[in-house]
């Protein structure tokens, strides 16, 4: 009888071992990061290389002619665009703003042991499950000066409503859509914030309790001190969305009357997809990009610049 020799596959050593545990996390993360660089990097590439052209779809399909930087400068004298990111840091300081504060409010009630916050609770998060375009119909209805249920509130009230409406007034028509933006996300704030609450330890509250500190004193030596980052990176990431208010104002108002409700969104898509003006749009994404990202990174300096990772 002949012996039957079985050759096993050599066994890793432990240097390949090594090697492969080391690598591992990033080989996991690679398909993700390609996907990033592909539906990010490239845009802002292309955007940028289009924004020192001249290049109109309605001239021609391709970029007709170097011009520099005057895409930029043409972006930055244009009253509409300064307009455009006047309202936009409006709406983005004061939203965000107000909204962390009514949902700190709503949080701290959630934690009451009242009857009915389970419901409560399950309703809150109604409002942003519905998509932007869908709540600025609703609001545009609720807005009508013939009929609108907030119009006819106001007026109950002997609150004074323009002649035009709401939305019709350039006095009144930037708070309007300020309003809408506070009413759909001030629950995301409340239910993230109402987590984060529920996280803090209930002995230090006690102890708290013991040494006979008030509620206001708890709130904010105990309570905003323990939740201060997640806080602050909400509040980051939902600034940066209301700086991409787009839907909202092209439902309820086209930017208008004039440019009282104009975004920065809703001037990116006029000249991208209305005018079809390449170069100017893609100069204005930068300056976008730009603004956002120095406000974002003097945020997180400050915010975080004392704490301990």
């Amino acid at each position: 009888m002949h012996a039957i020799i079985v050759r096993c596959p050599r066994a890793l050593g432990p240097g390949r071992k090594g090697i492969i545990r080391r690598n591992l996390p990033y080989l996991l993360i690679a398909p993700s990061v390609v996907m990033l660089l592909a539906l990010i990097a490239y845009p802002l590439l292309f955007a940028l290389r289009s924004s020192f052209y001249f290049w109109n779809l309605q001239i021609g399909p391709e970029p007709l002619q170097f011009v520099g930087f005057e895409n930029y400068v043409q972006a930055f004298n244009a009253f509409d665009f300064r307009a455009a990111l006047t309202n936009t840091l409006i709406l983005s300081v004061l939203g965000t703003a107000i909204e962390f504060a009514f949902g700190l409010a709503i949080a701290l009630i959630l934690l009451k042991a009242l009857p009915g916050m389970n419901v409560v609770r399950a309703l809150l998060i109604l409002p942003t499950t519905i998509a932007p375009i869908v709540v600025g119909f609703l609001f545009r209805y609720l807005y009508d000066p013939g009929g609108g249920l907030l119009s006819w509130i106001m007026q109950s009230l002997w609150l004074p409503v323009p002649a035009e409406g709401i939305l019709g007034s350039p006095s009144t028509a930037l708070a309007a859509i300020l309003f809408v933006d506070i009413w759909q996300w001030t629950p995301f704030f409340a239910i993230v914030l109402y987590a984060s609450l529920l996280a803090v330890p209930d002995e230090i509250l006690e102890a708290a309790r013991l040494d006979r500190a008030s509620a206001w004193t708890i709130l904010m030596r105990i309570k905003l001190p323990l939740i201060k980052r997640t806080a602050i990176i909400i509040v980051m990431l939902r600034f940066m969305q209301i700086f991409n208010t787009f839907d909202t104002v092209l439902v309820l108002t086209r930017g208008g009357p004039g440019t009282s409700t104009r975004t920065l969104g809703y001037s990116l898509y006029e000249q991208g997809l209305v005018n079809f003006n390449i170069g100017l749009v893609s100069a204005m994404t930068w300056i976008t990009v730009l603004i956002v990202n120095i406000i974002v990174a003097l945020y997180v300096f400050f915010a975080f610049r004392k704490e301990e990772w």
